[in-house]
Formats: structure tokens, C-alpha cells, sequence
């Protein structure tokens, strides 16, 4: 039977390792686009980085709504779905300081510095998203 997670059991699930998460955005004609983010939890914001050209960038500029989905594909399998509206910033140092930070996080710290050079560049955005909303379950199949 399923469980929902505590407030400290999601935020460690979503932080845990390298886990992407699916990123839910609206298109123009109101259907879903979803690709894969790297991200990390800043107190109970979601922060990433996108292309402002990209089909994600040019959503959230947009239509703020996003919902990102995190979860584990090992039984007995767990996952959480954060929902929000982002607000998106081209400061170039804020965009840098990030994504050395979450490239810390997925390509390891001695790269961290590469990522922000190479995503801390104009034309790229910084996303933050408050989260309004959580479901987080563990033991889906337990």
C-alpha cells in the first residue's frame, strides 16, 4: 500500500543522488510538453536552467504553470510531483552561479565550473519555481 511521504522524506527523495526530474510544461495550444531536468531543491524552490528558445523556455515565458515529476524506478517505487509557477530570470551571474551548482550536482563538483561557463551564457534562463503543491508516495507496489 502506498504511504505519503513526510515534508523531509520528499525533499531528501527529490535531493537523493543524481535523479532528473520530468518536467510538465503548457504549449500554446494547451497540451502537456515534458522533458527531463536536472535540478535542485533552494529552500522550497525548484531551480533549473533552460534555454530561452527552447520549446521549455518559450512555455514558461508564457505560461508559468509547471509541474516536475521525480521518482524511482526500482521496485517497490516511489516518486513525487511538485506543481508551481516559475519565474525566470537572464541575470547572467545568477544564471552561472546555478548552473555550476546543479552541475555539481550531476556531472560532480571538479566540473561544476565548466557547467556554469558553458550554461552561464546569454540566451540561457534561470527558472525558479515556488512549489504550491506536493504529492509524494514511497511503496507504490509495496
Amino acid at each position: 500500500m502506498a504511504q505519503k511521504m513526510t515534508d523531509d522524506e520528499w525533499r531528501a527523495f527529490v535531493s537523493y543522488g543524481t535523479r532528473t526530474g520530468k518536467l510538465s510544461t503548457v504549449r500554446a495550444d494547451g497540451s502537456p510538453h515534458v522533458a527531463p531536468v536536472w535540478f535542485l531543491l533552494d529552500g522550497d524552490e525548484v531551480v533549473f536552467n533552460t534555454g530561452k528558445e527552447t520549446v521549455k523556455g518559450r512555455n514558461l515565458a508564457r505560461d508559468g504553470r509547471i509541474a516536475l515529476c521525480v521518482d524511482d524506478d526500482r521496485p517497490p517505487f516511489d516518486f513525487v510531483v511538485l506543481q508551481g509557477r516559475a519565474r525566470l530570470s537572464e541575470d547572467l551571474a545568477e544564471v552561472r552561479y546555478w548552473a555550476a551548482r546543479i552541475g555539481a550536482r550531476y556531472m560532480g563538483e571538479e566540473r561544476a565550473e565548466e557547467f556554469g561557463a558553458r550554461n552561464g551564457v546569454p540566451g540561457e534562463l534561470l527558472v525558479r519555481v515556488a512549489i504550491d503543491k506536493v504529492l509524494a508516495r514511497r511503496s507504490i507496489a509495496g
